[in-house]
């Protein structure tokens, strides 16, 4: 089916942008506010299922109550002749995966500052209770002056409660998805921390963690495989960096930063440049703590109260590495490939062996390289 307009003519599609498994995105024309915009067609399997329909709908409304700068706008969404629609903000520039596939990897300060762009966008998302569920390059649009904003909020979570999924779409963001979320468990906004720990990973190393090829690989690959050190594939990343990485891939979700703004924190503190970009604040509650909102009905209010955007300066460097190495020690976290199954009941607790701590270093280019250390020995 080829659509030229959309909602009674209001959208004039212009030209297609791209195509997936599940919708196909064309730049087109808001004739009411002369304004360019992108608007995303659903694949027409999808909008069989009368279950789904509404789903889609109720998403989009949650997530055109987020207003942020690294949040892409969602205007509005329908239906037109059995097709599902939504219409954005129109970005102009490439995706995330787009520059992977073209530069390969990314230097580490240029990674952080797109990853901190990221965790201000997912902050203020958690905050409202929406977890985005499928972070990964191709969701995140770079902009032609270097501003990086998410987009396909809501989409994923109603694509994903449909029996309607093809399986080359799933694979096709399978490397990204947390144990959790694999395991089909209870989806947390850790589970986007996790995801944006992988395509850090990614940007630094250029690949994933792990390379998934069939639905078997999916099965298998958190809990068999291990994930090679970041600074194994590419040394000159600073220890710090590859820490906060690492973290972030903790097959044990409490065992992940506490939040997206807690990892931006970390990142800014483990950049071997200042961040040229400002740090969302922190709001205290962990990302284990916001599960995904449950749905409204069509007609309630989404409005949601907006915290004050406060903007910090990271603290130094030594800081915020002691706070590090004491959650590691503290926690005993076991890290992506290397983990164990998450902590047990009180009766056997006694009988699981005692996890060494990070051993003291005497400044805090001693204590990163203990930690350096540390993370390699159980990781694989």
């Amino acid at each position: 089916m080829s659509l030229a307009t959309l909602a009674q003519g209001r959208y004039l599609l212009e030209r297609e942008l791209g195509r997936g498994g599940m919708a196909a995105v064309h730049l087109a024309r808001d004739s009411e506010l002369d304004r360019p915009v992108a608007v995303k067609v659903l694949a027409g399997h999808l909008s069989g299922d009368e279950d789904f329909r509404e789903r889609f709908v109720r998403e989009a409304r949650m997530a055109a109550a987020l207003s942020h700068p690294n949040v892409v706008q969602v205007f509005d969404a329908g239906e037109e002749d059995g097709r599902l629609f939504i219409v954005m903000e129109y970005v102009p520039g490439v995706t995330l995966a787009d520059e992977l596939s073209r530069a390969g990897k990314l230097a580490p300060a240029a990674a952080v500052d797109l990853a901190l762009q990221a965790c201000a966008g997912l902050e203020h998302a958690h905050e409202t209770g929406l977890v985005h569920r499928d972070v990964k390059p191709g969701n995140l649009l770079l902009r032609e002056d270097g501003a990086l904003k998410i987009t396909d909020f809501g989409i994923a979570r109603a694509v994903e409660a449909t029996q309607l999924t093809q399986v080359g779409s799933v694979l096709g963001t399978a490397a990204y998805l947390s144990p959790e979320q694999a395991a089909g468990e209870r989806v947390t906004a850790a589970t986007d921390v996790y995801g944006l720990g992988v395509v850090l990973y990614e940007l630094l190393t250029g690949r994933t963690p792990y390379v998934i090829d069939s639905l078997a690989d999916l099965v298998t690959a958190h809990r068999d495989s291990t994930v090679t050190p970041v600074r194994e594939l590419e040394p000159a990343v600073p220890e710090l960096l590859e820490a906060a990485v690492m973290k972030c891939l903790a097959r044990n979700p409490d065992y992940r930063p506490a939040s997206a703004a807690a990892l931006a924190h970390e990142l800014a503190a483990a950049s071997p440049e200042p961040p040229t970009v400002p740090l969302p604040p922190t709001s205290g509650v962990r990302a284990t703590d916001v599960a995904t909102a449950p749905l409204p009905a069509p007609d309630a209010s989404l409005r949601q109260e907006r915290r004050p955007a406060r903007r910090r300066r990271t603290a130094v460097a030594a800081v915020a590495f002691v706070a590090l190495a004491l959650a590691a020690a503290a926690a005993g976290f076991w890290l992506a490939g290397g983990g164990e199954d998450p902590e047990p009941a009180p009766a056997d607790r006694a009988e699981r062996p005692r996890v060494e701590p990070v051993p003291a270093g005497d400044n805090p280019a001693a204590q990163a390289r203990n930690l350096s250390a540390w993370l390699r020995d159980r990781a694989g």
